[in-house]
């Protein structure tokens, strides 16, 4: 009997990227596609698809490499969980971006072999994403994530100690799930002001604009500069906090092997959700000596960065993320503590994006990391 091959995804706007992978799949064995639904797939991204599940399972069965398509019958990041113990495949494959921590455990429970396909067109034949698709290939509204300083934009924070926020502006080359420290929030509240690209022109003001936009008069609850700045302020930027919402300084970075070196040596994993009802401010030991740890941990970053220090960029990365997490304790679990010890032989450092609790978490090293996806930094456009 042949073996059973299962792969899992949105499959929305189906192109020649996802007749590769199907092809690539089937050669395992008889390949099944079970893919989100409608709503699964609007809580996860939040947009709507644009084919409805009906109309891409209809397209999918009629793949040749495709034995059966179905919707998967749960939700949620793992919304294949029942449909796969009952199908009980030999394989389970994804791609680069599609690999998880939850489906590794998943499968490992299940006694199913996992495994990552790289993205590879056929022959021939341009490389190909949902995500370039869906802008045209142009400028799209990038994402950020942050290399230091996390927390210091907040006034409650930088008020006993000034200090640098490192953020990084992405490409989005994937579609990065919802609440998980990528500045999802920030970035759906810019594509209520420029719905499909940002304008070139006088990026720092940009940033403001956003900012303002986010945080409306009598807001109880406002959001980091960081987030707005990192994604309309392309390259590598830092922002200085001392006391106030908006930083009192830039710099930015735009030289080429600087962002070069930071893309061979940044990857990301991808975790899951943030636990709705986690309160990261519930405990919290912010005091001037912790947040000067912060604060000179971001310098070191800095510092490590410019002379493309692979050694000491990883140790200050590591104190950053130390630093966080003494300041605010419920960023980290068990769970996420289990995840990053898978990790560290084969990272040189780590982080949870964002704010913590969850997420992606960004790993530092200096070869590539089965699993993990690389990052796209974006370039300073020329006018």
């Amino acid at each position: 009997m042949k073996k059973k091959v299962f792969v899992s995804g949105c499959f929305d706007m189906l192109h020649s990227g996802h007749i590769a992978f199907f092809k690539e799949a089937s050669t395992y064995g008889d390949l099944y596609v079970g893919i989100g639904s409608d709503a699964t797939v609007s809580e996860l991204k939040g947009r709507h698809t644009i084919n409805s599940e009906q109309e891409r399972i209809y397209m999918i069965n009629a793949i040749k490499y495709v034995k059966n398509a179905f919707v998967n019958s749960g939700s949620g990041m793992l919304d294949f969980k029942e449909d796969l113990e009952a199908l009980k495949p030999d394989y389970f494959i994804v791609n680069e971006d599609g690999f998880s921590p939850a489906k590794e455990e998943l499968c490992n429970e299940l006694n199913i072999e996992l495994k990552n396909l790289k993205r590879i067109p056929d022959a021939g034949l341009p490389e190909r994403s949902t995500t370039s698709l869906r802008t045209g290939g142009n400028c799209s509204l990038p994402y950020r994530i942050d290399l230091g300083g996390t927390w210091i934009d907040q006034p409650y924070v930088s008020k006993y100690h000034p200090g640098w926020a490192i953020t990084l502006s992405l490409e989005p080359i994937i579609e990065y799930n919802e609440r998980c420290g990528m500045s999802t929030s920030t970035r759906n509240a810019a594509k209520k002001i420029w719905p499909h690209y940002l304008p070139l022109e006088k990026p720092q003001k940009l940033a403001e604009i956003l900012f303002k936009f986010e945080n409306t008069p009598g807001s109880t609850m406002v959001s980091g500069a960081q987030d707005a700045i990192g994604i309309c302020m392309p390259g590598l930027v830092r922002h200085y906090y001392s006391d106030g919402y908006w930083p009192t300084k830039f710099e930015s970075v735009h030289d080429e092997s600087v962002l070069g070196w930071l893309e061979d040596h940044i990857q990301m994993v991808l975790l899951w959700p943030r636990e709705q009802g986690l309160d990261l401010l519930g405990e919290t030991y912010i005091t001037e000596e912790n947040v000067k740890s912060l604060a000179d941990a971001s310098e070191e970053v800095w510092e490590a960065i410019q002379n493309k220090d692979l050694e000491t960029f990883s140790e200050a990365f590591l104190k950053s993320f130390d630093a966080q997490v003494k300041m605010f304790p419920a960023m980290v679990d068990d769970k996420i503590l289990k995840e990053i010890e898978k990790y560290k032989e084969k990272a040189l450092a780590w982080k949870l994006a964002g704010a913590g609790g969850a997420g992606y978490l960004i790993l530092v090293s200096d070869k590539p990391i089965e699993g993990a996806m690389k990052i796209k930094v974006r370039r300073k456009e020329a006018l």
